[in-house]
């Protein structure tokens, strides 16, 4: 009988940081160092207090994660036992440190997937406008407008609510920057169109890829005056990575790789058979389920659920990040049951965005690493202080993969029938 080959499931849960980076005073929010920013840590704390009230009540509960380690990986970097999160845990977890010189996006996923970034970003200065001309014209040119809106750093919510009625008045693209490496336009999907902003967008990023701006990003919304909203038709245009990530080391080897949410769009669609995306992280959980059920022998499922990040921390949500963590809390349950023998699923983050801190930017954050293996009996929980690219390497030997990149595999052993993970 032939033995089934491993598989294996990345879940980046988009911003939930634990705190601790060594290097966080190197990193600001408006103006003010990233020391002492930590997402999960501050959001129990705030629970704990009666701070996060609305839509939920008390106490932060994530029993799921919590029984994976999340609470002793929270400890591991940052030296903080928060409230609530103190279960001893049945799983193994990690605690993740970033080397690449950002806190972005590209910079998290990249370096998870074993490619650190060899460059530094180009970021806007923190002036208005923040725009040279010769990027302003050329947005001109290519969206057939005689002006742009906005031309500063800002949050995304705010100035879609602060000039999304001029713009449906003016016809002028909305565009934005923040910390990150990132040029953000957004337009009413109406008004402006959905297909001449995602084109808008899509001609722009070779231009801005080539001056090291790491992602563009449309940012399409619907409504009037007073009642604007969002819609799930963002798209983002990354730069691609400088050099074959985990997914085209799976490839490589004859595996099918499956990309549920927006990795399509971090790693520029390279080494990606099967994209799944959604309206919303509901959505993305359901085809995560479904993976479990269906993914391929042998196949790497690589997941990112960005609205921990982009409607709860940027807003500065603390009840609504508590809230979206306890929801998906129960959903991990349901995708642990539906896992098999063999498999290995890792629950990490790509930066912080701690929604108690100033500014509404990512933080600088270590990340916590939380290993399933269903039917495994597990060695040592604490697996310790590691690198991000160290989560690509223990990915690439459990599946059995050529390629490791330059970290290292942190579940290095042999499993209880004598073959080593992914045999």
């Amino acid at each position: 009988m032939t033995r089934q080959k491993s598989r294996a499931f990345l879940i980046v849960l988009d911003s939930v940081g634990i705190g601790g980076a060594p290097d966080a005073e190197a990193f600001f929010n408006n103006g003010v160092p990233d020391t002492g920013a930590n997402t999960l840590g501050h959001i129990a704390q705030a629970c704990a207090e009666g701070r996060a009230e609305e839509g939920r009540s008390g106490p932060l509960r994530i029993p799921t994660l919590e029984a994976l380690g999340i609470g002793r990986a929270l400890t591991l970097a940052s030296g903080l036992n928060a409230p609530g999160l103190d279960a001893t845990p049945t799983g193994q977890w990690a605690a993740a440190t970033e080397v690449s010189n950002g806190k972005d996006t590209p910079s998290g996923h990249w370096e998870l997937a074993g490619v650190p970034v060899p460059w530094d970003w180009t970021y806007f200065p923190k002036t208005t406008p923040a725009f040279d001309d010769h990027l302003t014209a050329k947005v001109c040119a290519l969206a057939g407008t005689d002006g742009i809106l906005g031309n500063c750093h800002a949050a995304g919510i705010a100035i879609m609510e602060a000039l999304g009625e001029e713009h449906v008045n003016t016809g002028y693209p909305i565009c934005y920057t923040s910390a990150d490496s990132v040029f953000q336009i957004a337009a009413h999907e109406e008004a402006f169109g959905l297909d001449r902003l995602i084109k808008l967008c899509e001609d722009l990023a070779p231009y801005l890829h080539a001056r090291r701006v790491g992602r563009v990003i449309a940012r399409p919304f619907t409504g009037t005056a007073g009642a604007f909203k969002r819609t799930g038709n963002r798209r983002d245009f990354a730069i691609a990575p400088p050099s074959p990530a985990l997914m085209d080391w799976a490839q490589a080897d004859g595996r099918i790789v499956h990309a549920v949410g927006k990795i399509g769009d971090i790693f520029s669609h390279r080494g990606i058979d099967h994209l799944h995306k959604g309206k919303s992280d509901a959505d993305l959980v359901q085809h995560l389920l479904r993976l479990a059920d269906e993914a391929e022998d042998g196949s790497l499922t690589f997941c990112n659920l960005v609205e921990f990040d982009s409607l709860y921390g940027h807003p500065r949500d603390v009840s609504g990040y508590a809230r979206a963590l306890e929801v998906f809390d129960a959903q991990a349950a349901g995708f642990l049951a539906r896992l098999r023998p063999g498999d290995l699923a890792i629950f990490t983050a790509d930066h912080g965005n701690d929604p108690t801190w100033t500014g509404t930017d990512h933080t600088r954050e270590r990340v916590p690493v939380l290993v399933h293996q269903p039917q495994t009996q597990v060695g040592e929980g604490n697996l310790g202080q590691i690198g991000f690219t160290d989560v690509a390497a223990t990915v690439a030997a459990h599946l059995g993969l050529s390629q490791r990149g330059p970290g290292r595999d942190i579940l290095s052993r042999t499993s209880p029938n004598g073959a080593r993970n992914g045999e």
